[in-house]
């Protein structure tokens, strides 16, 4: 499922669209998505990337948003 979603974000990655090119956030929401799924897994990463989402929006502060690590992974 994890390679299923991180293909998905690629291909929306390379569509000739600018809303993925504007975000107001640092990395962009799709990065930050991929991001995400690659260290928390499909489930827990799609919803950290569900609630990135919806932070992005005109009321929201933007700026420097890294995907956070759990606390085990930070022991390692």
């Amino acid at each position: 499922m994890k390679k299923i979603l991180l293909k998905i974000i690629d291909l929306y990655q390379k569509l000739p669209t600018t809303s993925h090119r504007n975000c107001r956030y640092v990395p962009t929401c799709s990065e930050y998505a991929k991001g995400s799924i690659e260290i928390h897994g499909a489930f827990k990463g799609s919803i950290y990337s569900l609630f990135r989402i919806l932070r992005c929006n005109p009321f929201g502060k933007g700026g420097l948003d890294p995907v956070k690590r759990s606390k085990n992974d930070e022991k390692n």
